[in-house]
Formats: C-alpha cells, sequence, structure tokens
C-alpha cells in the first residue's frame, strides 16, 4: 500500500493537471476502501461486544434451566418419599387384615402391585431427570468457561491498550501543549497532532520537532507488533491554492498521512503491513471551521491503533 502510495505521488509530480484529476479519483477509490475497512474493523469490535452479551444472556438462561430442573428433582425425590411412606403403611395395614379379610388381603395386594409399578415409574423418571441434570451442568460449566476466556481475552487486550496508550503519552510528554493529544476510546488509541507541530502551511513536509514526536512515537508502536495503525491527515474547509500538483485538500491529506508513514517506515522493527494511510480532507472536523481556533484544531494528522482480534474471533467461533 505504501509503495503504490509512493508511486502515485511520483506520478504526480510528472504529469499534467488532467493526469491529476486521474489520480485524484484513484486516491479517493482507495481512501474509500480504507474506510470501508476501518469501519468494518469498528463493526467487528461491536459485533463481538453484541456476541459476548449475547452469551452472557444465554448463560444466564441454562442457569435457569439448571435451577428448574434442580427443583423438578427435589419434587421428584420428595414424591418418592411419600411414595415409598405409603407402600411402607400399606405392608403394615396388609399383615393387620391378612388374618381377618381374604378380600381385604387381594384388595391390598392389588393396591400394593399398583404402588410397587408408581415406585418403579418414579425411579426411572428420577433417573432420567439426574441424567439430563447431569448433561445441563456439563453443559453449564463449558460455556461459563468459554465466556470466562473471552472475557480474560477483552480485558487483556484492554488492559494492553491502556498500557500502550500510558506508554505513548510518556513518550510524547515533552510535545504537551504543542497540539498533541493522547487518549483512548472504543478500544483504540487516538494520537492528535495538529499541523503547527508538524507541517507548514500548505506543505507536507515534516519540520523537525514534528518528526522527532513521530520517530519517538514509532519507538513505542514497534514494542507492539500486534496493532494495527492508521494514519488519517485531515484540513480545515479552506481550499487548497498551493502546488499546483495537487487536487486540493483531500489530496494534500493525503500526502500528509503518507509523509508520516515514510518517517514510521524509517524503524526497521514496525511491520509495514501494519500501516495504512489516508486522507480525509476537510470531512471529518473536530471543531468549527468558523473560528481560527477550530480550524486550527481541524488540521491534523490522527495515528488511530486498533488490536487486533483474531484471538476474539477463534473463541467465538469454537463457542
Amino acid at each position: 500500500m505504501i509503495k503504490r502510495i509512493s508511486l502515485i505521488s511520483l506520478s504526480l509530480l510528472l504529469c499534467t493537471s488532467c493526469v491529476s484529476k486521474k489520480i485524484y479519483t484513484d486516491l479517493e477509490d482507495k481512501y474509500a476502501n480504507l474506510k470501508k475497512e476501518n469501519r468494518s474493523l469498528s463493526d467487528d469490535l461491536s459485533l463481538i461486544s453484541k456476541d459476548k452479551t449475547k452469551l452472557s444472556n444465554d448463560l444466564d438462561k441454562l442457569q435457569l434451566e439448571y435451577d428448574k430442573a434442580a427443583r423438578e428433582l427435589s419434587q421428584l425425590s420428595s414424591n418418592y418419599n411419600a411414595t415409598k411412606s405409603s407402600l411402607d403403611n400399606l405392608r403394615l395395614s396388609y399383615d393387620a387384615l391378612e388374618e381377618n379379610s381374604s378380600a381385604s388381603i387381594t384388595a391390598n395386594s392389588k393396591k400394593n402391585r399398583e404402588l410397587l409399578a408408581q415406585l418403579e415409574t418414579k425411579e426411572q423418571a428420577l433417573a432420567l431427570e439426574n441424567k439430563r441434570l447431569g448433561e445441563l451442568r456439563d453443559e453449564l460449566d463449558k460455556r461459563s468457561k468459554r465466556v470466562a476466556e473471552l472475557e480474560n481475552v477483552i480485558a487483556t487486550k484492554d488492559a494492553n491498550m491502556r498500557a500502550l496508550k500510558d506508554a505513548i503519552s510518556k513518550a510524547l510528554t515533552n510535545f504537551e501543549g504543542k497540539g498533541l493529544t493522547v487518549e483512548q476510546r472504543n478500544g483504540k488509541v487516538y494520537i492528535s497532532m495538529e499541523n503547527k507541530l508538524l507541517f507548514q502551511s500548505g506543505s507536507w513536509s515534516v519540520g523537525s520537532e514534528g518528526r522527532k514526536a513521530v520517530q519517538q512515537l514509532g519507538s513505542v508502536l514497534a514494542e507492539n507488533p500486534e496493532i494495527a495503525i492508521l494514519i488519517e491527515g485531515h484540513t480545515d474547509n479552506v481550499p487548497y491554492k498551493g502546488n499546483a500538483q495537487l487536487s486540493g485538500n483531500w489530496d494534500l491529506s493525503t500526502k500528509r498521512a503518507t509523509a508520516i508513514v515514510n518517517i514510521l517506515r524509517e524503524n526497521s522493527s514496525i511491520n509495514p503491513e501494519n500501516l495504512t494511510a489516508a486522507g480525509r480532507g476537510e470531512f471529518a472536523p473536530i471543531g468549527s471551521n468558523d473560528t481560527s481556533e477550530g480550524k486550527a484544531k481541524n488540521r491534523r494528522i490522527e495515528v488511530i491503533l486498533t488490536p487486533k482480534l483474531d484471538e476474539i474471533s477463534k473463541l467465538l467461533n469454537e463457542i
């Protein structure tokens, strides 16, 4: 991806304004794909959170079913004991009446056989219920274990992202108050650097102070190879009228994002496959373009760090 964008930049320097229009269209298509990929990652994370909630709900339902089965087992045990007690009483009555009435003996014998049959039926039902209860208990234990593993993985990734955010904040502490902020939200880490730290007006060449900040950021990212790194360029809404080789703000924001990627690639410990550059022009403002302060906030580079979700997806498939 980086090599492809570099080729596009070289073509921009060599071609006429008509060719620049084609390149702008290509860049716009590439950005749409990058935006779709980023949205897909966000949707995946949202689906994972929903799946976790569904698993927790399924676990609660399974617990309710288990509790219900336990109550039914208790009731069957009570019925069994009551039936056995009745049988014992009938046996006593049978012994008492045996000497007085053969008719009574016959009736009691019949009743005795009926109670024995009932007792056998209840014993069979009790055995089946015990078996079903054991199966439910095994399934409950299995689901509980998977949910616990999933929660542990999510908690670990959240903790790792918090640690990453803290490490970045510490590494860039010298740039506080110079248009740089670091925050964590929605399971991601966002590093925002205003253009006053990185670029001169209308330029995509990174200044010495900005280069130092990006290099220090890269030293932290190099120690976290399981993080996807998206670099987004942003502008205010003032139309770009600088270099004729650029078609506008979107083109400028893309070149600035690519410039940051190129500095990060100077660190050989950063995997280029983890890097993505995107330009968003003036279409994702964080401040009002009606004030100079708001425009300054909108002219920025955002580095968005996202944890890879392969392990979570594997656990969900196993469940």
